[in-house]
């Protein structure tokens, strides 16, 4: 670059330039963590210390958030509640995971140490208790009772990993490997919406005529129009989706009356995108056969039983049966192993994976809600949520209900929507609070005793949320800002701290190894017997950042493009004293006054300090 020497130090250990978390967000003061310390140090730091200010922090954002949250979470909770009835033979249903996120949600919010985290069904635990149902018939076992105690030794192993600090090996990760998953994450949104090419979900699948609602319809009318449902199908997953986004941009519009309005129409953007989707089928379109969600008429378990004992599903296993005997009970009877005792140590064994697959899940996405340029003033705890995790891991083994784990997408838009920026779209401050969880997940409790009302929203409107949901993160990922990078002029490339002192092939070289690792993790997802080892791909990335990464890249150029912003605000100042700080990019900022963007790493490593952001929280 003209007028800047490129600087190649002299390496260091592969550790040297990975900074763990700091110690002033994180506690990381260098004391002891083990046998239980770090649990009682993060329930000082953030329980014990901001409760209060948590639980009363209440103004209008906090119910426009909830509403917003209330639909990003009921969204994907009922499609896996479907997807988990099919895979367990209806022992565990969107009634059970329902409840599930209800009762998870509300305990997380008032007890944990991280309440902006929001918990969820994922794919890979869905997949691992799929594993577990077919273990289970072929020990010949109940699946419930045989799940009840797998959940057991999972609770045992998060208290050990809880007391022994095993959340040190997560604070290692950096951005390669945050945005890696979380980049995983957002595909996995986005292709739910559009049209996954592995399954019959997506907008797009509507335009074929092998559709199961296509196939249920004709059966039943013979006159059935699969294209015109389709196209409205498309027009309402679109339009939910493009609505929000539009009203969203409103925030930094001249338009529309004065600031407070705009606000609000902002906050909102989604609760009102729904609404108008879901009212406009109703009138304009109510002949069009358009799929409704499928949840039950009533609140109840979802395996009905052909006899007593409860081993046979109804009507499937006795078609003959006029009326099943009755539902499963919520409480699953530990002891009805059919004599098959060893099935314990059996359990011991398979709770190791999902011991790792949860805590993993758990933890990637904690380390990427936590990282500075968040802004989250009022620390983490890895150590004392892992404790809180496994309590709700127990009870819902206990219960019937499927594990929940921490969601990646429903956090980021929590901490997205709960920032307030300036004019020129930088974070002031972000108002942490304990009520949008809780008033969130009361919705959804709520909704257990009122399934009829949710079943008026038509499926095509939630695929529009994932839509929404996937590119309002999307431009916020350093990962996916370089890989547009591929596809630019370079002497159009907008400058940024990276750009600018370092060679565009360099940028191409680093982004392609991501790319590598990303497309590894991808496959082992979608490959069904593999899948529940896709956590620990991620974890791979770990080491590959910290002993592969610095025999290829400079230290200099790792730091730029995967330290943290005190990491490259320090490079800066040091070998770049008068040229911009991070958040002043030309491109960062036309994003974020688009109202696309969610504070990316870059954004808040120079902006209003975290005494001023925690003042105005405080005000708030």
């Amino acid at each position: 670059m003209p007028g800047f020497s490129f600087r190649q130090p002299t390496r260091r250990g592969p550790l040297a330039n990975v900074v763990e978390d700091s110690a002033d967000n994180h506690g990381d003061d260098g004391t002891p963590k083990t046998f239980g310390r770090g649990i009682v140090q993060d329930f000082k730091r953030t329980v014990g210390t901001h409760w209060v200010k948590e639980m009363t922090n209440f103004n209008t954002k906090t119910i426009a958030v909830s509403f917003f949250l209330f639909i990003a979470v009921i969204a994907p909770t009922i499609t896996f509640g479907a997807v988990y009835a099919k895979a367990t033979n209806n022992y565990i249903g969107a009634v059970e995971l329902l409840l599930a996120t209800a009762w998870c949600g509300i305990f997380y919010s008032l007890v944990s140490g991280q309440p902006m985290m929001i918990n969820g069904g994922t794919g890979p635990v869905l997949t691992f208790q799929a594993v577990c149902y077919d273990l289970a018939k072929q020990l010949d076992v109940p699946f419930l009772t045989f799940n009840a105690w797998i959940g057991i030794w999972v609770c045992f192993y998060q208290v050990t990993a809880a007391f022994f600090d095993f959340n040190r090996l997560i604070k290692k990760a950096t951005r390669f490997t945050d945005e890696t998953f979380a980049l995983l994450i957002v595909s996995i949104f986005l292709l739910g919406a559009i049209g996954n090419p592995s399954s019959k979900v997506g907008l797009f699948h509507y335009f074929g005529t092998d559709h199961p609602h296509h196939e249920d319809m004709l059966e039943e009318d013979s006159q059935y129009d699969y294209m015109t449902v389709a196209l409205l199908s498309l027009i309402l997953g679109l339009g939910t989706a493009f609505l929000a986004i539009g009203l969203r941009q409103l925030r930094t519009s001249a338009f529309c009356c004065n600031d407070y309005i705009r606000t609000v129409i902002t906050d909102f953007a989604i609760t009102i995108s729904v609404v108008v989707m879901t009212a406009l089928r109703h009138t304009v379109f109510e002949d069009v056969e358009v799929e409704e969600l499928k949840v039950p008429d009533t609140f109840a378990t979802s395996f009905t039983c052909c006899t007593a004992d409860c081993r046979d599903y109804w009507p499937t296993d006795c078609p003959d049966q006029a009326e099943p005997w009755g539902r499963r009970p919520w409480v699953v009877d530990l002891f009805d192993l059919n004599d098959n005792i060893y099935v314990i140590f059996v359990a011991a064994g398979l709770g190791i994976p999902a011991f790792i697959l949860t805590f993993l899940d758990n933890g990637i996405t904690w380390h990427i809600v936590n990282h500075p340029s968040n802004r989250l003033t009022h620390g983490d705890a890895y150590n004392y949520d892992t404790l809180v995790s496994s309590v709700m891991v127990l009870v819902n083994s206990l219960m019937g209900l499927p594990w929940l784990v921490a969601s990646t997408v429903p956090c980021i838009m929590h901490i997205t929507a709960m920032q307030e920026k300036d004019s020129k779209g930088e974070v002031k401050y972000i108002q942490e609070s304990r009520l949008t969880g809780f008033f969130t997940h009361g919705l959804v409790l709520a909704c257990i005793f009122a399934l009829s009302v949710i079943k008026l929203i038509p499926l095509p409107v939630l695929y529009g949320v994932f839509l929404f949901m996937g590119l309002v993160a999307l431009p916020g990922q350093q990962f996916y800002q370089r890989f547009l990078l591929l596809f630019q002029q370079p002497s159009k490339i907008a400058e940024n701290h990276y750009t600018k002192h370092i060679p565009i092939n360099r940028i191409h070289k680093y982004t392609a190894f991501q790319f590598l690792f990303f497309g590894i993790v991808c496959v082992v997802r979608e490959i069904k017997s593999i899948s529940i080892a896709f956590p620990v791909m991620v974890l791979l990335c770990i080491p590959a950042r910290l002993y592969l990464h610095p025999k290829i890249f400079s230290e200099d150029e790792l730091t730029l493009m995967d330290g943290s912003p005190e990491e490259i605000d320090r490079w800066l100042q040091k070998n770049d004293p008068e040229g911009e700080t991070p958040d002043k990019s030309a491109q960062d900022e036309h994003i974020a006054q688009n109202g696309l963007k969610m504070p990316d790493y870059e954004e808040s490593g120079a902006g209003v300090t975290d005494k001023t952001g925690t003042e105005e929280v405080a005000d708030a």
